[in-house]
């Protein structure tokens, strides 16, 4: 579609010029339709009248969003009118790159691009140890840590867009791998945990604080401070013995920001610890709406910094109602994090996504929280998730951000109009990798088959009885059609989003076999037939051989689609969990070869009792564990 416009500033014309492509348009001196664009206070309006078009924007991302309503209304309709409200001041994501996955530049820009018309202002890049501290060398040593120029080109394209880059890194909690040098010995607390206190610990934090600020623009700063549940219990408890631990929090605080207030930032946290600290709960629980948050109390807090309220699990809109009012007596309104639910599996749990943030965006709108954040991008256990598939998450953040009511049909629109491709459906669908039959609809308890049936070990099995019975026969015919539709959608997209159908193909034809392959094997050993056990593992045309090269195939594919998305540092974990996989597979058939072949009486591994895996606190339904990559691959000790 040809466009142009009267009078357009030269950086919104230099903005447009990135995004054409995605939106299929060229800029003309006066050729095609003609847009008026008028920067006024109020809402978005965009209309189509006598064949000329009007885009009322306040703000330079509102432009963006308006640009790409506007585009999508014109090609269906020859006349409309449209306003929109901003519900928020702040809606935007951060993007986990501390586990592993540290995203390249050129796909950061592109998620900015996606963002802009979506409408989404904020990007935090979640960064634990992956950025540079002059001062000290070995934090972030081999890990893929952002240089700074690399920030400040992500940032200055943030800006053409009007996007906000926010620094995001940690001060107390959350720094095992900054920790586990040598350097960290005198202000190491616990494994993963700053020593409180500690002069040392305030002079390594300011080096930190004046890293990660110097590569923004923005003077706000999260600084992190979640999870520390066992601050005050390690090195500190040695030296200065039992104390109150709300107190301990509190100083260190506001050492922390004396240096934000020195540096000239506007600093963030966590709020967890002070429900956790107050509700006097050392299991670490989260956001007891009981914590005693008294005056004397809420007294003794540090002033001069926001709190983040993060959530990933309520589905309840009047739980996050109350939770934001007990905020409100920390002394400032929150900020909401939200879940996008891509980590400690290999697929994404689109529909826990639903269910936790259609409630909280409708509590955070209803309760005037005016910021808030797609807490996208967690990568726990390897980052196996890719996070190209979160776009239709941020697309749920965009629309409640601008609107009243969400529905997956308007969110399959608009997606579709922000990265010019139709993939709601397909990326939505992704979740049936784990919503297999037998999990519960929605996916609260964040099962994750797809995850420990690729990787539980074909001797040992400690999810066979999982498998036993009903799901034995349905998971086979489940992932033969998941690999179906993922290889028509892979013939349907362009990359990057080929090669992750692609990848999600190769997974399902793994797990074909894979799912069943330990009950099937102990099945076939106890029935006492070594011809047919033989058959099952050793021929050249066997289940387990045709597996071994499925495995080495989903190997490479997953490899290329890491390669196109993050810093090659951290897929060497990845190499040697499927390295692992293949080795076992191949010591599964010598094993078999040798009791076969009468060198063994007896398979050990397959003589043993298969138990349920650890259930406590979860459902009675047997696929719905969500196991962690170590858990599944063995109950022996990993190093």
């Amino acid at each position: 579609m040809k466009i142009h416009f009267d009078k357009l500033r030269d950086k919104l014309v230099e903005g447009i010029s990135e995004l054409a492509e995605i939106l299929d348009i060229r800029m003309t001196e006066g050729e095609g339709l003609k847009i008026q664009a008028i920067q006024a206070e109020g809402p978005i309006q965009v209309s189509l009248q006598d064949g000329e078009g009007l885009i009322r924007y306040q703000e330079t991302i509102h432009f963006y969003r308006a640009l790409g309503v506007f585009l999508e209304q014109a090609r269906k309709e020859a006349h409309f009118d449209i306003t929109e409200q901003p519900n928020f001041d702040f809606n935007g994501t951060m993007l986990d790159v501390s586990r592993n996955g540290v995203l390249k530049v050129p796909v950061i820009k592109q998620f900015i691009r996606y963002m802009a018309l979506m409408g989404l202002n904020g990007l935090m890049m979640y960064t634990e140890d992956i950025y540079e501290v002059e001062e000290q060398p070995y934090f972030g040593y081999m890990r893929g840590r952002y240089t700074a120029t690399e920030m400040k080109e992500c940032d200055d394209y943030a800006d053409l867009f009007g996007i906000e880059m926010i620094p995001c890194i940690q001060t107390l909690g959350h720094l095992q791998q900054a920790l586990k040098w040598g350097y960290a010995a005198d202000i190491k607390d616990h494994a993963d945990i700053l020593l409180a206190g500690e002069p040392k610990t305030y002079a390594f934090i300011e080096q930190m604080i004046t890293a990660a600020s110097s590569m923004f623009r923005s003077k706000r700063i999260h600084i992190g401070m979640d999870e520390a549940f066992q601050v005050g219990l390690g090195k500190y408890l040695k030296l200065n013995g039992m104390q109150d631990r709300f107190q301990i929090m509190n100083d260190h605080v506001s050492q922390v920001l004396a240096i934000t207030e020195r540096l000239g930032l506007q600093p963030m946290i966590w709020s967890d610890m002070y429900f956790n600290l107050l509700a006097n709960d050392y299991q670490g629980a989260l956001y007891n709406v009981d914590a005693d948050f008294s005056d004397d109390n809420m007294s003794r807090i540090p002033k001069g910094v926001q709190f983040v309220y993060w959530d990933y699990g309520r589905r309840d809109e009047e739980g996050y109602e109350r939770l934001f009012e007990k905020h409100l007596k920390l002394g400032s309104k929150p900020i909401f994090a939200g879940g996008i639910h891509m980590w400690n599996s290999i697929s994404p749990n689109n529909g826990k996504t639903w269910m936790t943030s259609q409630p909280a965006l409708r509590a955070a709108k209803t309760k005037g929280v005016r910021e808030v954040i797609a807490t996208t991008a967690w990568g726990d256990d390897g980052n196996e998730t890719n996070h190209l598939v979160i776009l239709a998450g941020l697309q749920l953040f965009a629309e409640h951000g601008y609107g009243e009511t969400v529905d997956e049909d308007l969110l399959a629109s608009r997606l579709a109009a922000c990265t010019g491709m139709d993939l709601f459906d397909s990326l939505n669908a992704l979740k049936d990798m784990d919503e297999v039959p037998g999990v519960s609809e929605g996916n609260h308890w964040m099962a994750n088959p797809s995850k420990y049936l690729l990787w539980q070990d074909p001797l040992l099995g400690l999810l066979d009885k999982h498998v036993e019975g009903e799901a034995e026969s349905v998971l086979p015919e489940h992932y033969a059609r998941l690999e179906k539709k993922w290889r028509q959608n892979k013939e349907q997209f362009s990359a990057p989003y080929s090669h992750v159908f692609d990848f999600y193909e190769r997974l399902a034809s793994v797990l074909v076999i894979k799912s069943t392959l330990g009950v099937t094997l102990r099945k076939l050993y106890h029935a006492g037939d070594k011809t047919q056990l033989a058959e099952f593992a050793e021929a050249i045309d066997s289940p387990m051989s045709i597996l071994k090269q499925r495995i080495e195939e989903l190997r490479i594919s997953h490899r290329r689609l890491w390669m196109s998305t993050y810093k090659p540092f951290g897929w060497e974990v990845l190499d040697l969990r499927y390295g692992g996989l293949f080795a076992r597979i191949s010591s599964t058939q010598d094993r078999i070869a040798d009791y076969v072949e009468g060198h063994i009486d007896m398979i050990e591994e397959l003589e043993a009792e298969r138990l349920l895996f650890d259930q406590n606190g979860l459902t009675d339904k047997p696929l719905e564990v969500n196991v962690t990559y170590q858990a599944a691959v063995t109950a022996n000790c990993y190093i």
